[in-house]
């Protein structure tokens, strides 16, 4: 009885690490902006006390299609508060938003919002980006102190990357 109790763990052993490879799980992806500061960036170089999000500011990962900063995460609501001290950078009429990517994954498209308002749109057609990534942005005719979310969708899960900026346009 106790070599059939063996050979069972030692084949749960062996099959545990493929099944665990064979489940899907998130996007091995992560990136954030880092210019003009995002939110989570100004969290990572201490410009504003955010708690976890410092650690890990390429985490902001949520289902596709939502409007918010922390991309759902309740452990980065922080992101969400508009009167947190945000440092806000004086952009032009267009501004070149920069992604530091920290992994590598195949992206349909990346998307800018002001005022819930899609102002860009970037498809990359399910190529993989290298670490940076960078889009010039035309906001329109917005104009002052705006709340850019920037939206990285990710071509192979339901997953996307958030990220908000805020900007003053014009100033």
């Amino acid at each position: 009885m106790h070599t059939k109790r063996k050979l069972a763990a030692m084949i749960g052993a062996g099959v545990a690490p493929v099944l665990v490879l064979a489940m899907p799980g998130p996007a091995s992806a992560h990136g954030y902006v880092n210019s003009p500061p995002s939110r989570q960036a100004q969290c990572a170089q201490g410009t504003v006390d955010c708690g976890q999000i410092k650690w890990e500011p390429q985490s902001v990962e949520g289902p596709k299609g939502l409007k918010s900063c922390s991309g759902g995460n309740q452990q980065f609501k922080e992101l969400d508060d508009d009167s947190k001290g945000w440092k806000v950078t004086p952009v032009g009429k267009s501004a070149s938003f920069n992604w530091k990517l920290t992994a590598r994954h195949a992206t349909s498209t990346w998307e800018y919002f002001v005022g819930g308002q899609k102002v860009a749109s970037f498809d990359d057609g399910g190529k993989r980006p290298g670490e940076t990534v960078s889009h010039q942005v035309d906001f329109g005719g917005h104009s002052g102190k705006q709340k850019v979310l920037a939206v990285w969708n990710i071509a192979d899960t339901a997953n996307a990357f958030y990220a908000c900026v805020d900007v003053n346009i014009g100033g």
